[in-house]
């Protein structure tokens, strides 16, 4: 990509400002009439795509209304399209969409698996651009001083590829964070903040899996920049840094004195800023982001969930003074919310990106699951996320569960809660926003903290089974209080899931173990799943680990002798 596409062009900065305050404005101004604006969503998607297969399949010609959609399409999920998006993978037209996808983002989803969701131009146009340009709105209205140079923002998840992997028909299957939307989609302004910095293209050769290795080098080179900005997306990943700059601290300071990146000759030599940085360990005895980059203003990545916990005092690791920013609710299938303004966790919904429908998150969804429109939602409630958009993802249930907070300019507000993806061995039910309230709730009642936390059913043979948690305190708990956490949390389990109370109730499940790790617990699993050859965008935090071998990896347990 030349210098204009990656944001140094003359010109460049003030085109990308007025575009993302331009789609802010177009989205608030669709708030106005929001139903309107979904029934246009569907009558699009619908005309487009009529002549494809799948839409003719299912009458795409004959529907009118919302209601003829709902019966037309039954909700799916990524199971029941794989058929139809592996023809089209393979190279076959007009399957799903009347453009043929560009390329098929990869996602991990909840079993592991790598799902391809295609991505056509017309998606990206009608659906993605404007909602990811709007997204960026907060962070340089407030903090405009992100763009003042392109090393001032550190983005851990840009990992761009120079030889993608493909599909059988030689599109490209990728993660989002890994496309050149200039290229791709003719969108040179679509570099986000911090794609144009310096190690963006590592200088050095280095495995395109070797995860860990990239992430080194970056954090390498970024020590010796003004960082401004950190953005993370997955907050697993913001919480790394700091463990990180502790754990390659000496090797860091040293390539800096040698003027050397990953062993070999790059730039000068700055034993000025070796010298600086070193003094920090010498004084403090750790590292801390605050000192490496004093400037640092605004954290952008995901801010609810298990993060929700820890992101408070991460925060303080970059400085007193820091915001944090939630990123968009929104996976790689499309947008959901974005947040217009300093909202510390909920989004707008993207009314002009897709035609949403929702059902009740304690429900199992199924083909004929009634669902409900945005206007029907209520505050404090939990529901799946079911859309529909002209990319070809149609009445597709995506697997994430969002909370309404509240409604602002006639549109409700989401914040993200969890996947939809339930711990049921005794009939509890349990879903991610169900253990994270608890959680919270029992670490208000005790005034502890916590830096992330994990459970599974443990003795599943046993009668009853019951839950083992395992959290890592931010300072360390007596025995009596970690005593008083277990109890408050198993409580307040029963109050946020009447599947977990009447389990427990009825002997089904016994009372709740806990166990406490060490502080860096958590980081140094992911840094282990990092190193096994996971891109760090894919390393979440999970709080459901039933496998027996990733529960003894990270509690360093004998899987053998377990409670």
């Amino acid at each position: 990509m030349n210098s204009a596409d990656r944001g140094t062009g003359p010109g460049r900065l003030d085109r990308y400002r007025d575009r993302v305050f331009e789609e802010r404005r177009r989205l608030r101004t669709a708030f106005a009439d929001p139903a309107g604006h979904q029934r246009r969503v569907l009558t699009d998607l619908l005309e487009f795509n009529a002549g494809t297969e799948y839409g003719r399949a299912h009458g795409f010609g004959r529907i009118r209304t919302v209601d003829d959609f709902r019966r037309a399409v039954p909700v799916q999920g990524y199971a029941d399209l794989e058929p139809w998006i592996e023809r089209a993978a393979a190279g076959a037209d007009g399957v799903l969409t009347a453009d043929p996808p560009a390329l098929f983002f990869t996602s991990s989803g909840s079993t592991g698996a790598r799902k391809k969701i295609p991505v056509t131009p017309r998606f990206m146009r009608t659906s993605f651009f404007p909602f990811y340009y709007a997204a960026w709105a907060p962070l340089i209205e407030h903090f405009p001083e992100v763009l003042d140079h392109p090393d001032a923002v550190l983005n851990l998840k840009q990992d761009p590829l120079s030889a993608p992997p493909t599909t059988a028909s030689g599109r490209p299957h990728v993660g989002a964070s890994q496309v050149d939307f200039g290229a791709a989609f003719g969108e040179p302004l679509a570099a986000e903040p911090g794609t144009g910095a310096r190690w963006a293209a590592l200088p050095v050769p280095v495995d395109p899996d070797a995860h860990l290795e990239k992430t080194y080098l970056r954090l390498r080179l970024a020590v010796e920049s003004d960082i401004r900005c950190v953005i993370g997306i997955n907050p697993a990943m913001v919480a790394a840094v700091p463990h990180q700059l502790n754990l390659w601290w000496e090797r860091i300071v040293k390539e800096i004195r040698d003027g050397t990146v990953g062993g070999v000759p790059h730039g000068e030599p700055n034993p000025e800023r070796a010298a600086e940085l070193a003094g920090y360990a010498d004084r403090h005895g750790t590292v801390r982001p605050a000192q490496v980059w004093p400037r640092v203003r605004a954290l952008f990545c995901w801010t609810t969930g298990l993060a929700s916990l820890y992101l408070p005092r991460l925060r303080e690791e970059f400085g007193p003074g820091v915001t944090l920013l939630p990123a968009p609710v929104a996976a790689s299938e499309g947008p959901v919310g974005v947040a217009l303004d300093r909202h510390a966790s909920a989004g707008s919904l993207v009314v002009t990106a897709s035609l949403y429908e929702f059902a009740d998150a304690d429900e199992d969804l199924g083909p004929d699951t009634p669902t409900l429109l945005p206007h029907e939602l209520e505050p404090r409630r939990d529901y799946h996320v079911i859309f529909s958009h002209v990319g070809g993802l149609y009445r597709y249930a995506v697997g994430d569960v969002v909370r309404v907070v509240d409604r602002a300019d006639g549109v409700p507000r989401l914040e993200y809660t969890g996947r939809a993806t339930r711990s049921d061995h005794a009939g509890e039910r349990l879903r991610d926003g169900h253990v994270v309230r608890a959680l919270r709730a029992a670490l208000d009642a005790t005034g502890l903290e916590v830096l992330n936390a994990a459970c599974r059913v443990g003795r599943p043979g046993g009668t009853p089974a019951a839950y083992d948690f395992a959290v890592a305190p931010r300072l360390p708990w007596s025995e009596d209080e970690a005593d008083r956490v277990g109890v408050l949390l198993d409580a307040a389990l029963g109050r946020e899931s009447a599947g977990y109370r009447a389990a427990r109730d009825q002997g089904r499940l016994g009372a709740l173990s806990l166990r406490t790790l060490s502080r860096d617990a958590f980081v140094t699993d992911w840094q282990r799943t990092v190193a096994d050859g996971v891109r760090p965008t894919q390393v979440k935090d999970r709080i459901f680990r039933q496998d027996p071998a990733q529960w003894a990896r990270l509690t360093g347990t004998d899987e053998e002798t377990r409670p």
